[in-house]
């Protein structure tokens, strides 16, 4: 038992071993810690200056928009250049750009117009990094490798974006808002300069049995956009990836937020300590999963193991709809993120390890962009549900994942994924 458990733990840790990896790790984590210190800054300055919660939600909104309409060109950008260079150019614009709203606030120059303007080329400049984020990885590490090195880059991921606001709020309480963007455009300076030290691995041909990527016509931007969407469109597999991933983004965004704070304020008759608890438990069990996942051996049928988290999270979300308590609303909320994160490994290493290099950052993108069309509805929709109490919200989105699940069973195709 002892030496599994040793063997499981040395697999996982292997693609620390290479420093590509371990300077894609820091860059990466130091991105999203900039993402957390951005948003800080953005809100805490946007609210100090005029006091208004909707001056506060245009500055977010024009953050938002210009990433989701870009996100394909970042993805077709991304396949064209690599993704190595895109990651690069995008972190030091970034960087350059924070450093510029840190000096103007801090000569006293900021006003709610600029902060939109801002916020709205922070967001477009994020368009080009977000694609090539997930898409560089199948570059660095062997495919062998793919489970592992995504449950390490997981776990970077979900401790940077628990620490990124958190430690952006104590920078601006202890000095100004005007500092967390400086500290912000170190963090963005650092991880261009990590990801302009990568060596990625030699092009390797396409896997067997993936659909082939379009090549002709593919010389103007909108070109390749429509070569990406129909390489995803021609691939059955894909295409079912495409429906599940939105149909769990509709069941996480709006549940896991707006229900979230009405499930602790009203139904558990908590506050600001509860709902901190149940998006802890909700984080601590995704990288309990993800950890677990990254060391398991083999390749498990991806299509199974996405059934099964549809029906796992159809599950936990019934009794969400049921539960009076902290603790097992809290139990729920673990196992839930447990699940999300062990599929997330392979679900991810799939789609990295079959989907052509020459296009996978567009197909990646395609799902970004469907899940930012999903995710303001599932919002709005709770939001009204959860008026009349969490149980008809969280009914809904077990009934989704449920028929989510049944599905993917029908399809051979799906099921057979390794």
């Amino acid at each position: 038992m002892a030496s599994t458990l040793t063997s499981a733990g040395s697999r996982l840790w292997t693609p620390a071993r290479q420093p590509s990896f371990r300077l894609l790790w820091l860059g990466q984590s130091l991105s999203l810690l900039g993402d957390g210190f951005s948003y800080i800054a953005f809100s805490w300055i946007t609210l100090g200056l005029t006091q208004s919660t909707l001056a506060l939600g245009w500055v977010l909104a024009c953050q938002g928009v210009p990433r989701a309409l870009l996100t394909l060109v970042g993805g077709s950008l991304s396949d064209k250049w690599s993704s190595r260079t895109l990651m690069k150019f995008s972190s030091w614009a970034r960087a350059g750009l924070m450093a510029a709203v840190g000096l103007a606030g801090m000569a006293g120059a900021l006003n709610v117009w600029l902060l939109c303007c801002a916020a709205a080329a922070f967001g477009a400049v994020d368009a080009f990094f977000q694609p090539a984020r997930a898409s560089i990885l199948p570059s660095v590490v062997d495919k062998e490798m793919l489970p592992q090195a995504n449950a390490l880059l997981g776990v970077g991921t979900k401790v940077s974006a628990i620490l990124g606001p958190a430690v952006g709020g104590l920078v601006v309480a202890l000095s100004d808002a005007h500092i967390a963007f400086l500290v912000d455009a170190v963090c963005f300076a650092l991880c261009g300069l990590c990801v302009a030290r990568i060596r990625t691995l030699p092009k390797a041909e396409p896997a067997a049995g993936a659909a082939p990527a379009e090549k002709a016509a593919e010389d103007t931007l909108g070109a390749r956009i429509r070569a990406g969407l129909r390489y995803a469109w021609a691939d059955p597999r894909i295409r079912t990836v495409l429906a599940i991933d939105m149909a769990v983004t509709f069941c996480q965004a709006g549940p896991f937020t707006v229900g979230f704070a009405t499930l602790a304020k009203i139904d558990l008759d908590g506050g600001s300590t509860t709902l901190g608890l149940l998006n802890g438990a909700l984080a601590g069990g995704a990288m309990l999963g993800t950890l677990v996942g990254g060391a398991i051996a083999g390749r498990p049928r991806v299509g199974l193991l996405i059934a099964a988290l549809a029906g796992w999270l159809a599950v936990g979300s019934g009794i969400l709809g049921l539960v009076d308590n902290t603790v097992a609303a809290l139990a729920t909320v673990l196992v839930m993120g447990f699940g999300m994160g062990f599929q997330g490994v392979f679900g991810v290493s799939w789609i990295q390890r079959n989907i052509d290099g020459s296009v996978l950052s567009r197909v990646i993108s395609v799902d970004m962009v469907l899940g930012y069309a999903v995710a303001p509805l599932s919002l709005v929709l709770c939001g009204a549900m959860a008026q009349s109490g969490t149980g008809p919200m969280f009914a809904l989105s077990a009934v989704v994942l449920a028929v989510t699940a049944a599905g993917v069973l029908t399809s051979r195709h799906v099921r057979e994924m390794r």
